[in-house]
């Protein structure tokens, strides 16, 4: 006798809906890999518990890629099969919601993924797709970064050339200006030379020879003629003997 058919319907045991969720969702997405590989189709599931919590599966390497297609081509069948233009020109603000909330849903599960965060659920396959997009994202950074350090460096070698030759034109200026003030002060120097030149030194004192002065002041006693009488005689001799005694040194010295 075979297997009754099962009844669909809601179980109402908790534990027991939980292990029928995991087997029919593992089920599920075995499935969906399947008919991808085996059809070359391109397949997307999405599922949510009844806690909310989002599972999915997709052939592509990105979730959204798939949204944004179906999007596309809902969008256009919705044009084709409108009743009236009136009906097009009303926004579905129901949609439009749907639309948004479930975009926001999962920007944020992309997020927790590339935080590393709620990976449980994940495929081997989608681990890999993760695993590419954040090898994909690293080199951009990388290359990013390097590319900052080479502009920043090539500026800081431009800063360091133009204060070197700021350098070297300070330190020429430096230069000029010291050549100028030595200059200065060597023409200072011989001015003030030229100007502090000594007067002629006075020649020492020579004394006249005696005779001389004798003389000379017998000379000038004659001239005078105020002395008279036996005073300006014994004048004279007293002279004439203060006259004569060097005299007769000088003789004798040469004599001797």
């Amino acid at each position: 006798m075979g297997r009754g058919r099962v009844q669909l319907k809601r179980i109402e045991n908790k534990i027991n809906r939980q292990v029928t969720f995991s087997k029919r969702r593992a089920g599920l997405l075995k499935k969906a890999q399947e008919i991808s590989v085996l059809c070359d189709a391109e397949v997307s599931l999405i599922v949510f518990s009844h806690k909310g919590k989002l599972f999915e599966y997709t052939s592509e390497s990105c979730m959204e890629k798939v949204l944004e297609r179906y999007e596309r081509y809902s969008y256009a069948e919705r044009q084709l099969i409108a009743p009236d233009s009136h009906v097009n020109a009303q926004p579905n603000w129901s949609m439009e919601y749907s639309r948004l909330k479930a975009k926001i849903e999962l920007l944020e599960r992309n997020q927790r993924h590339y935080l590393g965060e709620d990976l449980e659920p994940m495929s081997l396959k989608d681990l890999q797709n993760l695993e590419q997009q954040l090898e994909t994202a690293l080199k951009h950074i990388r290359s990013r970064k390097n590319q900052l350090m080479y502009e920043s460096l090539n500026h800081l070698q431009r800063k360091e050339k133009e204060i070197q030759e700021e350098n070297s034109m300070l330190t020429k200026q430096i230069k000029e200006r010291e050549n100028i003030l030595r200059t200065q002060q060597t023409q200072c120097e011989q001015l003030n030379r030229n100007h502090d030149v000594p007067p002629p030194q006075p020649q020492p004192f020579q004394h006249p020879h005696p005779y001389m002065i004798s003389h000379q002041t017998s000379h000038f006693l004659n001239m005078g003629g105020m002395y008279q009488g036996e005073d300006q005689t014994a004048m004279r001799r007293n002279n004439l003997d203060l006259t004569l005694e060097p005299i007769y040194n000088y003789l004798g010295c040469y004599a001797a």
